[in-house]
């Protein structure tokens, strides 16, 4: 064997060459998750997918990779979940809002008010009602749940006039994803829901298709909607819960250990990411402050909780909402 022109003894020839053939095993993992959200490469829920993905493959020995893809490089939400319903080796980050569309009462995790804190999002986990619709979700539609332990924040509307009450709502078109809790909740809560894509929001304010967002603090400076939005007013109406989701097929064909690796660091990594937005709540409160937006701070809350209600009532999930609520000790 020559390197460079250097005649190479036999022993150290066969040597190298398995050296070469265990590093490119080593660079192979046996098995692989393509990661697809929506949200931009600045935003802290970008930087703790990566950190997840970093978890397992060291976790796992390099047996395990994660590949993550942000501002939906892979496809929209809708057409992902259905490609993971169909087994594919590829994960999503998503909400109880859609996944309502194939088990109707874990909708109830996107509603108005349903949880307000993150000790209340950890109750959840050990609700016995929450642990059989995840089941169900498996069982019957192929959608496996990793996580729930990723909180984005509280949801607040994001407008060009102020609004402390339900009726200063009224009339305004404020986007929504296109799922039944999201827009049985504007409604509920006052505003026209129009249904639009992540993607789609900052044009459609500019073209104005809609007049506000609802959306997390976090997601304002990355989609710079500072610059088409006036007023951040904080009504908390919604403590947004995300869903890291994978196919149920694909997950069963894990061994066990890659299961359990996947599922405890992903946890591990939504705790961390979590408390760090809120952490940085305050923050980029003051740069918007300093983009020239206005925080409205009194926004009548209990009025906006009764509001809400309405929303289980149409879409018939109070019972659930009620269940869940006797579950985890919440009045």
């Amino acid at each position: 064997m020559r390197i460079s022109g250097t005649l190479l003894p036999l022993g150290t020839a066969l040597g190298l060459a398995l050296l070469g053939s265990h590093a490119a095993l080593a660079q192979t993992p046996k098995h692989s998750l393509k990661f697809n959200h929506v949200l931009g490469p600045k935003e802290p829920y970008h930087e703790g997918f990566l950190k997840w993905a970093k978890a397992v493959e060291e976790r796992s020995k390099g047996e395990l990779k994660i590949d993550v893809f942000h501002s939906a490089q892979l496809g929209k939400e809708e057409d992902i979940i259905e490609q993971i319903r169909q087994g594919a080796n590829i994960g999503q980050n998503t909400d109880s809002a859609r996944m309502g569309n194939y088990v109707p009462g874990m909708a109830v995790m996107n509603g108005p008010y349903f949880v307000e804190t993150l000790e209340e999002v950890a109750k959840l986990r050990q609700a016995p009602t929450v642990i059989k619709w995840q089941e169900e979700l498996a069982s019957k539609h192929g959608l496996k749940v990793l996580s729930f332990s990723w909180v984005q924040g509280y949801r607040h509307f994001f407008t060009n006039k102020p609004v402390k009450t339900p009726a200063d709502l009224a009339g305004l078109r404020i986007r929504t994803p296109p799922a039944p809790i999201w827009q049985e909740s504007i409604r509920a809560l006052g505003a026209v829901p129009v249904a639009m894509a992540f993607g789609e929001m900052y044009p459609g304010l500019q073209q104005r298709a809609i007049d506000g967002v609802e959306l997390v603090y976090n997601n304002i400076p990355g989609g710079r909607f500072y610059e088409v939005l006036k007023f951040a007013n904080e009504t908390k109406h919604i403590m947004l819960i995300n869903f890291e989701v994978v196919s149920a097929k694909w997950f069963d064909g894990l061994p066990k250990e890659m299961q359990a690796i996947l599922v405890e660091e992903c946890d591990k990594a939504g705790e961390a990411t979590s408390k760090e937005i809120f952490r940085l709540e305050t923050e980029v409160e003051e740069q918007l402050k300093g983009r020239g937006m206005t925080i409205v701070k009194d926004a009548d809350l209990a009025a906006f909780r009764k509001a809400g209600e309405k929303a289980y009532e149409v879409l018939k999930i109070n019972d659930a909402k009620v269940a869940v609520h006797k579950e985890i000790g919440k009045n």
